[in-house]
């Protein structure tokens, strides 16, 4: 291979090219380097006449907490929480200098989208956040039943830069979701389309290197054709504008009280104490799928 990658794991083995966010002590959040390394990759793989998909896995507990905001990458989450700092807090000057820093960050993730092999992300632990992002942008989500979906900063940061709920799960849930940074289980993340489907999780590596299998047997050139004319669909719907779109929303985002004073919180209080206090008052910050939400005095779901 021809880069030699630090915060992520590349492999190719019987017709797959295994992709592992390897930064585990952080949850696998994502700094600059990782993104950067994941996008070469990418593209790696793509070019690879001997890989027929790409899966993309996180070590340790989780798939991907988010963007990393302790440090190690200006674009970056919290250790499990999934956030993404606001204009300031990553050094933007001003509205046009935020919506470039966003896009700049999209297309470190948008070869998911655009490479001809297809990509199967494989879920478990907290997908969140910037999360999300990478696993809207795979062509398919299989996730452990027990993981934990969903984009948090959208109680007081922003908006999603990646934006492919809407195509996945439709706008009533995107809506649902969105609206209050609550949180789907793998589960309830296949039952409304954010994943193709959940399982066990000791199952999850076994459902994901069999679906591999398969597509492992098929000529490349075909899964390529197959995934471009679906793309293709997509793009008609407008889903890749919608990414440059989201960019410059989220800029806006940016701009409310509440982004510009979850900075100042953060320089007096911590970036860890700042989250505490907002996600608190949403108890266990869970949506369910099915069934009523009933709630105990905690804000925690009631079965």
């Amino acid at each position: 291979m021809a880069f030699a990658p630090v915060d992520l794991i590349y492999e190719v083995e019987r017709g797959r090219a295994r992709i592992t966010l390897n930064r585990p002590e952080k949850l696998n959040a994502l700094n600059l380097r990782i993104q950067q390394e994941l996008q070469e990759a990418l593209w790696e793989a793509d070019n690879d006449t001997s890989v027929h998909c790409v899966i993309i896995r996180g070590a340790g507990r989780s798939f991907c907490s988010g963007y990393d905001l302790t440090g190690g990458g200006s674009l970056g989450a919290d250790r499990r929480d999934g956030e993404r700092p606001g204009p300031r807090y990553r050094g933007a000057k001003s509205f046009d200098d935020d919506t470039w820093q966003l896009e700049r960050m999209q297309q470190y993730l948008m070869p998911l989208f655009d490479m001809h092999k297809p990509s199967i992300a494989q879920v478990h632990g907290y997908c969140l956040a910037g999360g999300t992002g990478i696993i809207g942008l795979c062509d398919l989500v299989i996730a452990a039943e027990d993981a934990t979906i969903g984009f948090p900063p959208a109680r007081d940061l922003g908006v999603l830069p990646i934006t492919t709920w809407l195509y996945n799960c439709g706008p009533q849930w995107a809506k649902r979701l969105i609206l209050t940074g609550d949180t789907v289980t793998g589960a309830e993340a296949a039952q409304i389309g954010l994943a193709l489907k959940s399982v066990p999780l000791d199952l999850l590596e076994h459902e994901v290197e069999q679906l591999a299998d398969r597509m492992s047997m098929i000529d490349p050139d075909l899964l390529a054709a197959n995934k471009r004319v679906i793309n293709l669909g997509m793009e008609l719907m407008g889903a890749r504008t919608m990414q440059r779109v989201a960019a410059e929303i989220d800029a806006r985002g940016h701009l409310a009280p509440s982004a510009k004073q979850w900075v100042n919180d953060v320089k007096e209080v911590g970036l860890h104490q700042v989250l505490r206090q907002r996600d608190a008052k949403f108890g266990d910050g869970r949506a369910r799928v099915s069934g009523p939400e009933i709630r105990d005095e905690n804000g925690r779901l009631v079965d």
